[in-house]
């Protein structure tokens, strides 16, 4: 692959912010220049405006000279790029150009604005994150499971820690960080849905409950968490984790649970009813028959998926919730059968 010596930028923002040229950092430690690197490499190969800028550092509006501090902000960073540019002027460029490039063609001034080229081969892991979570969505609509939690993870296993730590941001980066952040819940939702697709709720338990618990009113992940559970045949747990999200959701938005999850709800306690009826008559039938036997499935977890275990599926974005301040009658009686959860 032929590219310009030098015209190679790798950009990292889930996590702490890192930027090199040539493998050499242009991150500066400096807040404000800081946050206007941040702020490039969020719309990296497109113009951001010096409107977009000057808001972004000023939210409360623009001091006198503030595109001239702007513009210092910007000949700070093209130093660290000019910087970086030189130290890779002894490697040989692939496919034999020569041609370097220069600071201004990497951190492009234009009308009204500045524009962050990455070069041809250059990374950012957003890009990259957006790649395998496609993939992995894909994969989940043809029902390919096992490619789904490949891509899925491979998406979330690009995440180092929360999206630009450590960067002052302003609001059009908070609107980036909140879209990064919602994405990657998206993909956790569809990465564990693929995982209880392919029969690992006894696997993924070891981390759910702190998932959960990291986002107490997120609502597909505290289903996942409760299908998993009901598979293990722990219902308690699966209902106390019910009960602690409606908590959650009353005090913080005045809402109930959505009409998904109180159905879930309402089969897992007919499975711990039915369960339950068949303890009582299996306590009877051993004290009638000699040797006290009980009834073996009596004593065991809820079947594995594709046995009879409830399957939820969440792909719609927003589910509709019903307001809290007089909670619904139960008409729903126990015939709610299990794989009616969805």
């Amino acid at each position: 692959m032929r590219r310009h010596r030098g015209g190679i930028v790798d950009i990292h923002v889930l996590g702490g912010l890192s930027v090199r040229e040539n493998g050499v950092s242009i991150t500066p430690t400096a807040a404000a220049p800081r946050q206007v690197l941040a702020l490039l490499t969020a719309f990296a190969g497109q113009v951001v405006p010096v409107t977009v800028l000057t808001e972004e550092l000023w939210p409360s509006g623009a001091p006198r000279g503030a595109r001239a501090e702007l513009a210092a902000h910007i000949a700070e960073l093209r130093a660290l790029l000019a910087r970086a540019l030189a130290e890779g002027d002894g490697d040989p460029a692939p496919g034999g150009w020569a041609e370097a490039r220069t600071a201004d063609a990497v951190l492009v001034s234009l009308p009204g604005g500045y524009r962050l080229d990455a070069g041809v081969g250059g990374v950012h892991d957003i890009g990259r994150f957006q790649r395998a979570a496609g993939a992995g969505y894909r994969a989940m609509d043809a029902g390919d499971l096992n490619r789904a939690s490949l891509r899925l993870g491979e998406a979330l296993a690009l995440w180092r820690g929360e999206p630009y730590a450590g960067v002052a941001a302003g609001p059009r980066l908070r609107r980036e960080i909140e879209r990064l952040e919602t994405a990657r819940l998206s993909v956790l939702d569809q990465w564990v849905e693929a995982q209880l697709g392919l029969g690992r709720h006894e696997e993924i338990l070891s981390e759910l409950p702190g998932l959960a618990a990291r986002y107490a009113t997120n609502e597909p992940l505290q289903a996942h968490l409760m299908v998993a559970l009901l598979r293990c045949g722990r219902h308690e747990e699966a209902l106390a984790v019910y009960e602690r999200l409606r908590t959650v959701l009353h005090r913080e938005t005045g809402m109930e649970p959505c009409a998904r999850l109180r159905r879930l709800h309402h089969s897992v306690l007919a499975v711990r009813h039915t369960r339950v009826a068949a303890g009582h008559s299996a306590r009877a039938l051993g004290r009638a028959t000699p040797g006290g036997s009980v009834f073996a499935h009596d004593a065991g977890p809820v079947p594995a998926h594709g046995e009879g275990a409830p399957t939820v599926t969440w792909y719609a974005p927003a589910l509709p919730r019903v307001p809290a301040p007089h909670p619904p009658a139960r008409t729903e009686t126990a015939k709610t059968a299990v794989a009616m959860a969805v």
